[in-house]
C-alpha cells in the first residue's frame, strides 16, 4: 500500500545512498574531462553524471557522435541514435533493441530495453506475470495470487524522448543513460538494473527530428544569419502531436501505446524541454482529471517530490514540481499510462533548441521563488546542451532508483488500479456505455469504436434487446445567478436498447480511458485555475454526433452479448439493378465513395425519397454507370452500404463531379491545417497542397481548382497572413538540398518570409467570383472578413466571454442548404475561443438601422416603456422597430436602401447555416463563462461574391481527429460547391431588402 503521509519519500529497501562509484571500475578519463568541459557551472551536474565508467568492450556514445553526449555544435539524426543503440546491443547482453513501428513517412521507431542479463533473458516470463496483474480477471481478482506475482516480478519503466522536435537534448541524454545502466557497477546503478527493466524510445517524432537536424546544420553552415523555423515537425502536425493520446490518429501515438501495453509497463515518462532548469510536472496543478484513480495522484506526489528533494540535495538549482500545468486533459502522450492504470510522468528540462551554448536571460516568473520552487533557477545563465543532458539523466536516475527501491509497492498499486477499474460498475460507476444500434450513425459510430479499440478497450455487442433504467437529463431553466438551484432527487426512465447495440462495459481493466472519452466534462467558470493548459471539453460521442448512453444500472452487464474483436465496419449492396442508392446520414465516408468512383455518374438528391422500402434523406447519392465490382470495392473501402434498384427514384437531384481541391497553407505555421490534411488523407480525398505564395503568383486559380480550403493557421492575424514574416535580413529557405535532405518533402520554398500579399487577395477574390468555393475557419474566417471576401459578415465582440476548447451546441437555421444534408439533430461543434459571427444586409456589418442609432428611449415623459409625446401637436406614433434575432440581419427600410451602394444585392447576401444554441443549452462540455455573449449568434455562414461563395466556420470542423460529426459540413460543401448560391429574395414594402 501507499505510504500514509504525503511526504513519505524514503525507500524501504536498503541501498547505498552515498552515490559512490565502484572503486574497482575504471573511469573513462577523456570522456569525463569533456563532460566537465561542456558543463558551464559545477552545480549544473551531479555525482551521478559527472563521470563515465570505462569499458573495454562496450562503446560509449562517442563512437557514433564523435564526442560526448551533449557536446556543442552537433545533433545526431535518428538513424545515428539507433546505430549507437544497436552497437550497444551487440556489445552488451544487458541491452535489447526492438522495432515498434514506423512513422507516416516510413521512418523506424524503436524501443530499447536495458536491465541485467537475467532479467532480459526472462523478460517474456516477467511480462506474463505483469499481464496477470494488468488484468486481475485472469487470477479471479485474488489479492493473494497478486501478492505472489508481485514478489516474483520486476517493473517496467518506459521513457520517451523528443516528441517535440525543437526540444533536442533527449536522444543524446538517453544514449548515455543506456550506457550507464548497462556498464556502471556503482551500487546505485546496479540496484536499478537488477530490480527493473528500463525501456527507452529515444526519438518519438522521428520525421521531425530529422528535419530539426537539417535546420540545425543549416544554422551552423550560415553563422550570424537567421535560420528557418521548424514549420513542419511530423508529417501532419507539430506541437499538437502531444495532444493525440485520445483519438490516436498519429502513428507515433499508436506505436507508443502498443509498446506500453505490450510490455505491461508501470510508467510512461516523457521528456520535454521548455522550462528552466527542470520542472517535474508529474505533480501538476488543479484540476486533476476526474476519471483518474486517486492511487495514481498519490503516486505522482511521492515520485515528484522525491525527485525535487534528491536533486536539491545535490545542490542543483532550479528543480521543482507542482507548477501551473493542470492535469485535466487526457490528450498528452504521457497520459496513455495514466488512463491505462500506470503512472504518467513528464520532465520539462531547459533547452536551447539546438546544441549551441548560449547565455539565457530568464523572466521574473521563471526565476522567482514560490512555495513549490524554493530553489529557483538563476536569473541569467550560460546554458549548454551538456547541462541539459546532466539534468535529464540525473533526474531520470533519481526516479529509476526510487522506483526500483519501491518496486513492490508500485507493482501492487498497478494491480490495485487495474482491479479497481474492473470494479467500477459497483462503486463509482457507471456500469457501461451503450451505443444503440443505428443505421443513421453507423459510419460515425464505427469510427468511434475504432478509437476505443485502438485504446485496447473491450467492445461487446448485444444479442438481445436490453431494458434498463437510465437517468433523465435535467432541464436547465433560466434563473438569476444568485438564486441557488433546489436539489432534486435523481429521476430515471426505462430505455430499451435493440439487439445489435454496442456496449462498452466498465468491468474491464481499461474502463477509465473509455469512461473519460465517452463522458461529458465540466470546467467550473469559478475554478481557481484561470489558465487551462489545453482543451477543457472533449466528449467524443458529442463530437462524433453519436449517441452513447451512460448506464449506471449494473443489470445492463447481465444482458447477453458477445465480444467484438475486429473492425465493426461493414459494407453491402442489397437488391438488383444497375442504380445504387447510398443514404447520407452525415457520413464522412460519402466523400470517400465519390472520389473512389471518380468516373461514375453521381447525383445528389435535393429532397428525401423512398426506394425499396428504405428512406433516403436529402443529400443521398444516386450512382450510375459503374461496374458492380467497382461499386463493391468502393463500398468496402468507404465502409458504406447501398441499395440497388433498376431505375433511379423520381426525386429532385443534381449531378456532382469529383471537385478539384487545393489546400492552402501559410509559412507562418502548419500546425492546425495539418489536422485538415490528415482528415482528407485518411478518407482518401485527393488535393493539391499549395501555399499562400502560390496564390500570390497564380492569377487564375479557378482554372485549376473548384474548392480552396484555407484551414486555420493557429491564431495568425490578417496582417500576418498578408505580409508574412518581416523581409529584412536573409532569406529563409525550406527545400531539399544536400545539406538539408529532409526538408521540402511536403512543400518547399526558396524563402519562407513572403506572405499572401495583396495580389493573393485579388487572386482569391477572382477565384470566388468565377464560381469557386473558398472554405475558411477561425482565424482564416476572420481574414476573409477583414479582406472583404465575405460581404456582410462580421465578428461578434467577445467581451467577458470565456471559452477554452469547449464543445457547444448549435441549431440548424437553413435546413435545405446542401451543406447540411444528412443532419437530422442538433450538432455539437468545437470552439477554440468562442468566435461567433454576425450578418448584415450591408457591407461593413452594421446591425443598427442607422449608424449610431440606439434602442434606448430618450429622456421624457412616462416610464421606460412609454413613448415620449411632443407638446403642441397631435401625437404621431413611429413604426415598430424590427427586433431581429442575434443570428439574423437587421432588416432595411426604404430610407436605408435608397441610393445606398453599401446595400448587398439580395442574391449575394450572407446566409446563416448554423447558429449557436440558446444560453441554457449552449454548453455541451468544458468551460463556458458568460455564454450569453455568443448564444444564438451565427456559427457557420455562407457569403457570396460573383458566381461563387466563401464558407466561414466560427468553429473548427476538422480538428485532432475528434470532430468527426462536423466533417461532413466541409465535405458536403465540397461536393456541392456550385450549389451554394442563395436565391434572390422577393419581398417588398417597408421591409424591402429584408
Amino acid at each position: 500500500m501507499l505510504c500514509a503521509a504525503f511526504f513519505c519519500l524514503h525507500a524501504t529497501a536498503q541501498m547505498d545512498q552515498t552515490y559512490a562509484r565502484d572503486a574497482k571500475q575504471a573511469t573513462d578519463q577523456d570522456y569525463t574531462q569533456h563532460i566537465n568541459k561542456y558543463t558551464t557551472l559545477p552545480e549544473l551536474n551531479s555525482p551521478l553524471t559527472d563521470y563515465l565508467p570505462a569499458s573495454s568492450t562496450v562503446p560509449t556514445p562517442e563512437k557514433v557522435l564523435g564526442d560526448v553526449s551533449g557536446a556543442p555544435d552537433f545533433l545526431p539524426y535518428a538513424e545515428d541514435v539507433y546505430r549507437y543503440f544497436r552497437l550497444l546491443e551487440s556489445a552488451s547482453p544487458r541491452v535489447k533493441v526492438f522495432t515498434i513501428g514506423h512513422t507516416e513517412e516510413g521512418r523506424e521507431m524503436v524501443a530499447v530495453a536495458v536491465a541485467d542479463e537475467s532479467l532480459l533473458k526472462n523478460y517474456k516470463e516477467n511480462d506474463e506475470r505483469l499481464a496477470k496483474l494488468a488484468d486481475p480477471r485472469t487470477i479471479n481478482m485474488s489479492d493473494v495470487t497478486a501478492a505472489d506475482l508481485v514478489k516474483q516480478s520486476v517493473p517496467v519503466y518506459y521513457i520517451t524522448g523528443t516528441i517535440h522536435s525543437p526540444e533536442t537534448g533527449a536522444p543524446t541524454a538517453l544514449m548515455e543513460l543506456a550506457y550507464r545502466l548497462a556498464v556502471d557497477d556503482a551500487p546505485y546503478i546496479k540496484y536499478i538494473r537488477s530490480h527493473m527493466i528500463t525501456l527507452i524510445t529515444p526519438v518519438v517524432e522521428v520525421d521531425g527530428r530529422d528535419r530539426m537536424v537539417d535546420i540545425y546544420k543549416w544554422h551552423k553552415a550560415h553563422p550570424n544569419e537567421n535560420y528557418p523555423r521548424l514549420v513542419y515537425w511530423g508529417h501532419y502536425v507539430a506541437h499538437d502531436n502531444n495532444r493525440d493520446a485520445m483519438t490516436l490518429t498519429l502513428n507515433l501515438s499508436r506505436n507508443v501505446l502498443d509498446t506500453y501495453i505490450g510490455w505491461h509497463a508501470q510508467v510512461l515518462h516523457d521528456l520535454h524541454e521548455s522550462v528552466p532548469f527542470l520542472y517535474d510536472n508529474t505533480v501538476g496543478d488543479e484540476p486533476y482529471n476526474a476519471w483518474l484513480d486517486p492511487i495514481l495522484t498519490n503516486e505522482w506526489q511521492m515520485i515528484g517530490w522525491n525527485n525535487v528533494q534528491e536533486m536539491t540535495k545535490f545542490g542543483m538549482p532550479g528543480v521543482f514540481t507542482h507548477g501551473n500545468f493542470d492535469t485535466w486533459s487526457p490528450g498528452y502522450l504521457m497520459f496513455l499510462a495514466a488512463m491505462h492504470n500506470g503512472i504518467s510522468r513528464l520532465y520539462e528540462t531547459f533547452g536551447n533548441g539546438g546544441a549551441d551554448t548560449v547565455e539565457r536571460i530568464l523572466t521574473p516568473d521563471e526565476y522567482s521563488r514560490t512555495w513549490y520552487r524554493q530553489n529557483p533557477p538563476y536569473p541569467k545563465v550560460k546554458w549548454s546542451q551538456r547541462d541539459n543532458n546532466n539534468y535529464e539523466q540525473t533526474a531520470i536516475l533519481v526516479s529509476l532508483s526510487y522506483f526500483a527501491q519501491n518496486a513492490q509497492t508500485f507493482l501492487n498499486n498497478f494491480y490495485l488500479k487495474s482491479k479497481r477499474s474492473i470494479l467500477k460498475p459497483n462503486d463509482s460507476g457507471p456500469a457501461a456505455y451503450v451505443l444503440p444500434a443505428s443505421e443513421e450513425s453507423k459510419d460515425r459510430q464505427r469510427m468511434l469504436l475504432d478509437i476505443l479499440r485502438a485504446q485496447h478497450v473491450e467492445i461487446s455487442r448485444t444479442t438481445e434487446a436490453a431494458t434498463v433504467a437510465i437517468p433523465v437529463k435535467p432541464k436547465r431553466e433560466s434563473r438569476e445567478e444568485d438564486t441557488p438551484a433546489k436539489p432534486q432527487p435523481p429521476k430515471t426512465e426505462q430505455r430499451t436498447f435493440p439487439a445489435g447495440s454496442y456496449v462498452i462495459r466498465m468491468d474491464q481493466p481499461y474502463s477509465r480511458i473509455a469512461d473519460a472519452l465517452l463522458d461529458r466534462q465540466y470546467w467550473a467558470p469559478n475554478d481557481p485555475q484561470k489558465t487551462p493548459y489545453d482543451d477543457t471539453g472533449w466528449s467524443l460521442p458529442s463530437l462524433f454526433n453519436v449517441e452513447a448512453v451512460r448506464v449506471t444500472e449494473p443489470a445492463i452487464l447481465k444482458t447477453r452479448m458477445e465480444p467484438v474483436k475486429e473492425d465493426s465496419g461493414s459494407s453491402s449492396a442489397s437488391g438488383s439493378g444497375s442504380v445504387y442508392l447510398i443514404a447520407n446520414h452525415a457520413d464522412p465516408g460519402i466523400i470517400t465513395l465519390r472520389y473512389l468512383l471518380k468516373n461514375a455518374t453521381v447525383s445528389i438528391t435535393d429532397a428525401a425519397t423512398t426506394a425499396s422500402g428504405r428512406q433516403f434523406p436529402a443529400g443521398s447519392l444516386i450512382i450510375q454507370n459503374a461496374s458492380a465490382d467497382d461499386i463493391k470495392s468502393a463500398l468496402d473501402k468507404a465502409k458504406l452500404t447501398a441499395t440497388v434498384v433498376s431505375t433511379a427514384p423520381s426525386v429532385a437531384a443534381h449531378a456532382i463531379t469529383a471537385p478539384r481541391i487545393a489546400m492552402m497553407h501559410t509559412w507562418l505555421s502548419t500546425q492546425t491545417e495539418g489536422w485538415w490534411r490528415q482528415a482528407l488523407d485518411k478518407l482518401g480525398v485527393p488535393f493539391d497542397y499549395i501555399n499562400t505564395q502560390t496564390a500570390s503568383s497564380e492569377d487564375d486559380l479557378r482554372s485549376k481548382y473548384d474548392v480552396i480550403l484555407f484551414a486555420p493557421t493557429g491564431g495568425a492575424r490578417t496582417a500576418q497572413i498578408i505580409q508574412g514574416l518581416p523581409m529584412w535580413g536573409n532569406a529563409l529557405p525550406w527545400k531539399k538540398t544536400d545539406l538539408t535532405p529532409n526538408l521540402g518533402r511536403i512543400d518547399s520554398t526558396d524563402d519562407m518570409r513572403p506572405g499572401l500579399g495583396y495580389s493573393g487577395i485579388d487572386h482569391l477574390r477572382h477565384f470566388v467570383e468565377q464560381g469557386g468555393l473558398l472554405i475558411t475557419s477561425q482565424d482564416t474566417a476572420q481574414f476573409a472578413i477583414d479582406t472583404g471576401l465575405a460581404p456582410g459578415v462580421s465578428v461578434v465582440t467577445h467581451g467577458d466571454l470565456k471559452v477554452v476548447g469547449t464543445l457547444l451546441e448549435t441549431v440548424v437555421v437553413a435546413p435545405k442548404s446542401p451543406i447540411l444534408y444528412g443532419y437530422s439533430k442538433p450538432l455539437t461543434v468545437y470552439s477554440e475561443d468562442g468566435l461567433s459571427l454576425n450578418v448584415s444586409n450591408t457591407v461593413g456589418g452594421t446591425r443598427a438601422p442607422r449608424l449610431g442609432g440606439g434602442e434606448e428611449r430618450t429622456t421624457g415623459r412616462g416610464g421606460p416603456d412609454d413613448p415620449d409625446i411632443p407638446q403642441g401637436r397631435p401625437f404621431m406614433a413611429a413604426e415598430e422597430r424590427p427586433h431581429p434575432k442575434p443570428w439574423e440581419p437587421m432588416p432595411l427600410n426604404e430610407e436605408q436602401t435608397r441610393n445606398n451602394p453599401n446595400v448587398i444585392p439580395a442574391e449575394l447576401r450572407p446566409q446563416v447555416l448554423l447558429r449557436y444554441a440558446d444560453k441554457e443549452s449552449l454548453l455541451v462540455s468544458g468551460l463556458l463563462d458568460h455564454g450569453d455573449l455568443m448564444a444564438q449568434h451565427a456559427a457557420v455562414v455562407t457569403a457570396h461574391l460573383g458566381k461563387g461563395s466563401v464558407l466561414l466556420f466560427a468553429n473548427n470542423p476538422l480538428y485532432r481527429g475528434e470532430t468527426i460529426g462536423s466533417y461532413p459540413l466541409v465535405f458536403n460543401a465540397i461536393l456541392n460547391f456550385d450549389r451554394l448560391s442563395q436565391p434572390a429574395a422577393t419581398t417588398s414594402g417597408s421591409n424591402a431588402g429584408q
